[in-house]
């Protein structure tokens, strides 16, 4: 009998060895104080040196519309489209969400090596901690939101309800991209150095700071490619929740079809590689 067989004898298994997948998720799952607990740690500690604190949650995201929708207000000029200032406060806010988790979830493996390579738990714990720790981080922009929206003349309305089940769509796709970019920066390391232009093509083309329909109304096929991209749905689902803007109903579809199969795909891809997390 060989040691392979004498372990499978005695119920025994491969020190590292990658488990099934759904006991994988269980494992996951039981760790979920643990990843809630990273989660808050990670973000009060990347508070504590700055004399305003937490108030930088709410500083940037104003800091960026303002800079950002001034610079683009101007360059766009009569393109601009109607309430141009709510639905650049709304795009840039909702966008910190997805730009955070993608460039910081990335990392989230390779700045963590020596964790895990002392200790055996699911890597998945990892990128699940980071989004987890920027979806918090952009729960008072959102409460900013509905502050700010009243003054710009969009009351409160049952509409604002809408913002929970995007949430819940636009975190379970943010999941799946930070696994699949967590795979993938720890075979290319190099891939880091991209990924703020990555992040920032994909600013400057998701409809963050402009109206699709407004600036490309003269190019159908434009408007047409917009209707399948996901990070432009969330945008305009968020502005027709908070600002009655119009959008089309089967955007929900779509993007519940985009969160579902980027979080499987981002899953499978990430969890096929368990075992070589802190190997190479």
């Amino acid at each position: 009998m060989d040691l392979a067989q004498y372990a499978a004898a005695h119920g025994l298994h491969r020190v590292g060895a990658r488990p099934h997948l759904g006991a994988y998720l269980a494992e996951t799952w039981s760790r979920r104080d643990f990843i809630w607990a990273m989660a808050r740690f990670r973000l009060r500690s990347s508070l504590e040196g700055n004399r305003l604190g937490i108030l930088w949650l709410l500083l940037t995201p104003c800091l960026n519309a303002l800079v950002y929708g001034l610079i683009f207000g101007i360059l766009q000029g009569g393109a601009r489209g109607e309430d141009y200032v709510g639905r650049v406060v709304v795009g840039v806010f909702l966008w910190q969400f997805f730009a955070k988790s993608f460039s910081d979830g990335a990392k989230s493996i390779t700045k963590n090596v020596t964790l895990v390579q002392s200790l055996a738990f699911p890597r998945m714990t990892l990128p699940v901690a980071e989004v987890a720790e920027k979806f918090l981080s952009t729960l008072p922009s959102i409460g900013l939101l509905l502050i700010i929206l009243p003054i710009l003349g969009h009351p409160p309305a049952l509409s604002w309800l809408f913002i929970v089940p995007l949430l819940a769509l636009y975190t379970l796709f943010n999941l799946g991209i930070t696994m699949i970019a967590a795979r993938l920066t720890v075979h290319l390391r190099d891939l880091t150095q991209l990924l703020p232009f990555v992040t920032r093509l994909l600013f400057y083309t998701s409809g963050v700071l402009f109206n699709v329909h407004t600036l490309f109304k003269d190019h159908p096929s434009v408007v047409a490619v917009y209707n399948f991209h996901p990070l432009y749905q969330v945008m305009e689902l968020a502005r027709n929740a908070f600002m009655g803007t119009e959008v089309i109903p089967i955007y929900w579809a779509y993007l519940s079809a985009w969160a579902v199969a980027i979080f499987l795909v981002g899953l499978l891809f990430f969890w096929v590689a368990e075992e070589r997390y802190g190997r190479e």
